[in-house]
């Protein structure tokens, strides 16, 4: 069984059924990436395993456990961290302070917050330079490493990514990716939404394609960066 695993999910919104008996696996270390077209139901993926989504059948398992009927703040403290498409970060605070909210659960051990951000610093240096900043003024890059850093305050086994290279050049783009692949190597495994596959191929060691709520193709992403059907689709090619 794997760090995460997602057996036969159903998601509707009203009478709209968004994701049909989705079923995928993330074992620890692995970084897996979910493609699909806007509208396939990788956002609402996503959000049911963080629990801001209901689903409405299937089960959801994280380290072994059922973490299906849980709230979101529960899921977090199983070890579950979600960097929202958009970033959402607090604008009107300061980085800092965004990253001490990221570590809400530790609140009583002031030590371990000092820690946490310590590391967040190390990890995202141009941060720590801007540590007093308001993350609001803080360019399209460094507010995407304050989103992924304020998730990871709580040091998750696993983190869920939501298109983080959206908006960004492509010099930035690079950047978020060697980031990820180095949160991988720190011990968090990652189950990321992307819509530049390439990118998201490239690093990952398995892959999804999610087409109308349905897993359509999965894999090893090199195979599947070599799939006629995948190239066609998501390569250009």
């Amino acid at each position: 069984m794997g760090l995460l695993t997602i057996e036969d999910l159903h998601v509707a919104y009203g009478k709209v059924e968004v994701l049909r008996g989705v079923s995928l696996e993330v074992a620890e270390g692995e970084i897996v990436a979910l493609l699909g077209a806007n509208g396939a139901g990788k956002t609402t993926t996503l959000r049911t395993i963080s629990g801001l989504v209901r689903g409405r059948q299937g089960r959801i398992l994280l380290s072994g456990a059922d973490i299906t009927r849980l709230r979101a703040h529960q899921v977090v403290a199983r070890g579950l961290g979600h960097v929202p498409e958009g970033r959402r970060i607090f604008g009107p605070l300061s980085v800092e302070e965004n990253l001490r909210l990221g570590g809400y659960l530790l609140r009583r051990d002031a030590a371990e917050v000092e820690r946490r951000i310590a590391a967040s610093y190390t990890l995202f240096p141009r941060l720590a330079e801007r540590r007093g900043q308001l993350a609001g003024t803080l360019s399209g890059g460094e507010q995407q490493m304050l989103a992924i850093a304020r998730a990871l305050m709580l040091e998750p086994r696993l983190l869920v990514l939501d298109e983080p290279s959206m908006g960004l050049a492509p010099k930035l783009v690079r950047a978020i990716f060697a980031i990820i692949q180095r949160i991988r190597t720190q011990g968090t495994s990652v189950l990321l939404v992307e819509q530049n596959a390439r990118q998201a191929l490239r690093i990952a060691d398995r892959a999804y394609v999610l087409e109308s709520g349905r897993i359509a193709l999965s894999g090893p992403a090199a195979a599947l960066a070599a799939d006629p059907r995948v190239r066609a689709a998501y390569l250009g090619g």
